[in-house]
Formats: C-alpha cells, structure tokens, sequence
C-alpha cells in the first residue's frame, strides 16, 4: 500500500507516447493525489483509466486563469496534487512554469518527479554529440523570426534541439541549410512508439526525404554543432598583428592576436618584435 503524500504539488512526468513507461513512483503519485493539473482533460484521462485512476482532473494550460491556479494553489497547501503535461517533463515548453513559481512563493512543497522527455529521448538516439546541448523549445513558425533565432544560435557550440510540428518541418530544415550550411541535422519522430524513426544527414538531404515521405506526429529536430575554426595561417596571422601593432605595443599585439586566433601568445610576441 502507498504512504500518503505530504501536501504540496508533485510535478509527474508522463510518457511520450508508449504508456509502460511511466515509472512506479509516478503511477503511485497519480493513485496519492487529490487533483491533477493537467493540460487536456481527455488525454490525461486517457492515462489515468491505463492506471485504473480517478482522480478529479482540473484543465491548466497556458490559457489558465489566475483564478484557476489560486485555486490549485489552495488545494496544493492543505493537500497533495499533481502537474501533469500532455506528454513528457511537465514545463519543458509546456504550461506550470508560474504554477511552480507561485508555489515556492507561498512556501508550498514542490516535488518533481524525472522521467521522460522527448528532447533527451532524441539526443540519445541521434548520435550527435551530447556532452554539451542547447534545448530551445519551438522555432518561430515565421521564416525571418526563425532564421534570426537559427542565427543568435548558431556560434554556440553545443547541439540545438528544437520541438517542431510536422507542418513547418520542410521550412525549418530549408532555414538550416542556409542558416548553418554543413551542419549534420537529426529528425526523430513518434518516439517510443510503434512508427518510432530517426534520420540524420545534411538538411537538403533530410527535406528531401520528407517531401517524398510527409511525416506525421510529434517532431524533435536537432542541429549539430559548429566544427572548430581553421587556424589562421601564417600570412593572416601576420597580417593580423601587424594591423594590431598600428596601435598597440608589441605584448598588446601579441595578446590580441592570440585571443583571436588561439595561437601561442609568446610566439606572436617573438613574431611581432620581428615585424615591428
């Protein structure tokens, strides 16, 4: 039997898709409750009759009311209640973020439960490389808002991984390619369900794939980091300090250079002692 739960709001993770995957601790949660906050009554309710759960169901989107959150506020202070999403981490581009804030304001216990995420299901999957990455939601569904967002994103070094509906996939892999040509790019797909797929390739080669095959269901879209700058070689390192040195003193030369190019600072000293 399960130990009741504490008062407070217990942020539960559900599944992505495949419904065995919600955890003991989770189903156990869900059973404790006496309310979930949730973003679509019929697709929780979906989950909660897997679980043979009838918990009251209260609909909080981002469409929620102040009135609608003081009220699963109240309830959060005097007895357990859950946030759910639709599908995945709940506040991971989905509503609860000022549910949550507003909770440790008032001192409410907040508990959040790991489990799954389509974004790290994704990065996992994809064989891009994952020991630095960049979630950044949705793109913008406008082109110019999405190549400035593609363009703010793409110095850094670290794979991007966007949420994306299969409508606007072949605007967004068209943006990439021009944005940030030669980067590899990865399109998972349905994840954990029975359709599951993950590509990977340039980004042409991926829209071509989908133009030919519409795809269908829910979209990770994941960009591969920039590759390392060539190195300068000597007659633009030169040129750089001897640039540097219209200005600035030899040792300054040589630390600007260096900063720019990565080269060897007493070595560009050396070299700018010569030139100069």
């Amino acid at each position: 039997m399960d130990q009741p739960l504490e008062p407070g709001l217990y942020i539960v993770a559900t599944p992505i898709g495949n419904l065995g995957d919600i955890s003991l601790r989770a189903a156990g949660v869900l059973r404790g409750v006496v309310a979930v906050a949730c973003e679509d009554t019929r697709v929780t309710g979906k989950l909660m009759r897997h679980l043979g759960v009838k918990q009251k169901l209260v609909r909080y989107d981002d469409h929620a009311s102040e009135a609608t959150r003081d009220y699963l506020l109240g309830l959060a202070a005097q007895q357990p209640i859950a946030l759910v999403s639709d599908a995945g981490t709940p506040l991971i581009s989905d509503p609860g973020y000022r549910l949550v804030r507003a909770a440790r304001e008032r001192g409410i216990a907040v508990t959040s439960l790991p489990g799954p995420s389509a974004a790290v299901v994704a990065l996992t999957l994809a064989g891009l490389p994952s020991d630095r990455f960049l979630f950044a939601g949705f793109l913008p569904a406008k082109d110019k808002a999405r190549r400035a967002v593609l363009e703010e994103l793409g110095g850094v070094q670290a794979t991007l991984v966007f949420y994306e509906t299969a409508p606007r996939l072949a605007d967004s892999l068209t943006a990439i390619g021009e944005v940030l040509p030669d980067r590899e790019v990865a399109v998972a797909r349905e994840l954990t369900k029975k359709f599951e797929e993950c590509r990977t390739g340039a980004p042409e080669d991926i829209a071509a794939y989908y133009a030919a095959h519409p795809p269908k269901g829910e979209i990770v879209l994941l960009v591969g980091p920039p590759g390392e700058a060539a190195m300068p070689d000597e007659a633009d390192t030169d040129a750089l300090l001897r640039a540097a040195l219209v200005t600035l003193k030899p040792s300054q030369a040589a630390a600007e250079v260096a900063r720019a190019t990565g080269h060897d600072r007493k070595a560009l000293y050396a070299r700018a002692m010569e030139l100069k």
